[in-house]
């Protein structure tokens, strides 16, 4: 059975794309911490972000940063957050999160619920400043 994260990729389970390459692909966290909170994964469907190659995960690092900037560029913030949990799903994914303060990184916080509109113009910024890069 294919990973959440792998249907999503596969256009089984609809996303707000942030961007994409021919690797990795990122969207908006449906149960963000704040609004642009972005997720980066692999589009091969790997458990583990430390099972990854090194020059993929190095690849993997280089996507995760030029989203990063485009998150900072349409949610204008103190610096873009990186987190790398993974418990909840068998996917490897980093989640890109705009901080205000080191308090907007903690997933312990009442999530975020946004409009579909809101959500897509989120992504859709985001995606605007990406292909910008």
């Amino acid at each position: 059975m294919a990973s959440i994260f792998t249907r999503i990729v596969n256009g089984e389970i609809p996303s707000y794309k942030c961007a994409e390459n021919e690797e990795f692909y990122a969207f908006l966290d449906i149960n963000p911490l704040v609004k642009g909170h972005t997720l980066c994964i692999p589009r091969r469907e790997v458990d583990y972000i430390f099972d990854m190659e090194d020059d993929e995960i190095a690849r993997f690092q280089v996507f995760a940063k030029k989203v990063a900037i485009a998150i900072k560029e349409a949610f204008p913030c103190v610096k873009v957050g990186e987190a790398v949990l993974g418990l909840e799903v068998p996917h490897a994914h980093i989640h890109l999160i705009p901080m205000q303060s080191e308090k907007d990184m903690l997933f312990s916080n009442p999530k975020k619920s946004f409009s579909k509109e809101e959500m897509q113009a989120a992504a859709d910024a985001i995606y605007a400043a990406y292909k910008k890069l």
